[in-house]
């Protein structure tokens, strides 16, 4: 299905080393289109005939926290962002009766690509955006040119210690451990210490960020869903074998860049990348789990660099958006 009901455009300025190569930052839409059966709102800008880089966001944020990324990538390329079922500004009908589990947000978004004709691209992904484009990724091995990952582990040496609670849930998921999540990760503290964890300056963080998830979270049942998904992401953990097995096979180019204070994903997971995919660049940044909301001309300055030395490029022969 074609785009639809594109809302408003933001314009965000430059810093001052990015106006030298790059003057004029592109304006990022709002827009939805039906994918099955789902209305899934996204954030889009730059050129429809550049290459495509599919941004997945993770838990418990939403395309939102793109805001300062797809502008300093639309130059060059078309950058795609959707709200994951659950989250954002997505919009799921009561008679679909959708099941939240992490196969099913893989089926929405491969519907979503589909609905936008998205047939290459490179994904970047981050928390539960990394189990979900890694689905995509090896349901179709040749639509994914290149795999960016912001702490989005693929491997068991890469959780850390912040898992404990959910650990507990999997092996036991009764009501009090459901209610223990809910009280004390689901809450507005608990939103705001995985924004501001590990994070040099904690009050340098922009509060909306953390904020408007804690609103989101707080729409009715929502926080249900959530739990189903913390309860799920068990899943993930089995399809460990399998997403490797995809690295070794498919040996996509891939960017490990890694908030190295992270207390969910570990830098041992960043690492793991190398051993399934010897020529993987793994670059840490002295930051928490949300890195882009500290560091995101450092991100988006090596995103652009890999893509070009992967030869993912607007001008470039090997690789173009409508191959």
């Amino acid at each position: 299905m074609a785009e639809a009901n594109s809302r408003k455009t933001t314009k965000r300025g430059a810093t001052k080393s990015e106006r030298g190569s790059q003057p004029q930052l592109a304006p990022t839409s709002v827009q939805t289109v039906e994918a099955d059966a789902v209305r899934v709102f996204y954030r889009a800008a730059g050129d429809p005939s550049a290459p495509v880089i599919l941004l997945l966001h993770g838990f418990p944020a939403s395309s939102f926290m793109f805001r300062e990324l797809i502008p300093r990538l639309a130059h060059d390329y078309r950058v795609v962002a959707p709200d994951l079922p659950g989250f954002g500004f997505t919009q799921i009908p009561a008679e679909r009766k959708y099941e939240y589990t992490f196969d099913q947000l893989a089926l929405t978004m491969d519907a979503f690509a589909k609905a936008l004709k998205l047939n290459r691209y490179a994904i970047y992904v981050f928390d539960y955006g990394a189990p979900t484009g890694f689905r995509l990724a090896m349901a179709h091995p040749e639509r994914v040119i290149a795999i960016v990952t912001q702490n989005g582990n693929a491997y068991e040496e890469g959780l850390g210690d912040a898992w404990g609670p959910i650990r507990k849930y999997w092996a036991s998921p009764t009501t009090e451990n459901r209610d223990i999540l809910r009280q004390s990760i689901l809450t507005a503290g608990g939103t705001r210490w995985q924004y501001t964890e590990g994070v040099a300056n904690p009050e340098g963080v922009p509060p909306e960020s953390y904020t408007l998830d804690t609103a989101l979270l707080e729409r009715p049942g929502n926080k249900e869903i959530q739990l189903d998904l913390f309860l799920d992401y068990a899943s993930n953990l089995k399809l460990y074998p399998k997403f490797q097995e995809y690295f070794r096979k498919s040996k996509p180019p891939l960017l490990a860049i890694w908030g190295k204070n992270d207390p969910f994903f570990t830098p041992a997971g960043a690492e793991a990348f190398r051993r399934d995919i010897p020529c993987a660049k793994v670059q840490f940044l002295d930051t928490g789990h949300f890195a882009l909301e500290t560091h995101v001309v450092e991100i988006s300055s090596a995103i652009r660099e890999f893509l070009e030395t992967n030869g993912i490029a607007r001008d470039g022969k090997e690789i173009t958006a409508s191959q």
